[in-house]
């Protein structure tokens, strides 16, 4: 995972890399994980009901500081995302 200016690029199961918008990322405590919410880049931002957003879990390593995106396997971890997805986004409609 590339932390560019706000960018990574991310594989498929394919194996086709897509370059997606980091939403935002946070750390969890209760998972001892860090997460990163992003988009792909060119989703058409005006229908924002219609992005998909991604998330995945990432533990930096020591070779690795960005370390490996990983799937997040439990309901409690994404009951926790929705919720911090959530709160994200009513913030961001408050700035506007």
């Amino acid at each position: 995972m590339d932390h560019g200016e706000n960018h990574i690029t991310v594989v498929d199961e394919e194996g086709n890399e897509q370059l997606c918008e980091v939403l935002f990322t946070f750390d969890s405590e209760e998972f001892g994980k860090s997460y990163v919410l992003y988009y792909p880049v060119g989703a058409d931002e005006d229908d924002e009901e219609d992005i998909e957003i991604h998330a995945s879990a990432f533990m930096p390593t020591e070779e690795n500081e960005e370390g490996e995106l990983m799937p997040i396997e439990t309901d409690e971890e994404w009951d926790m995302i929705e919720e911090m997805l959530n709160t994200f986004l009513e913030n961001q409609d408050e700035e506007e």
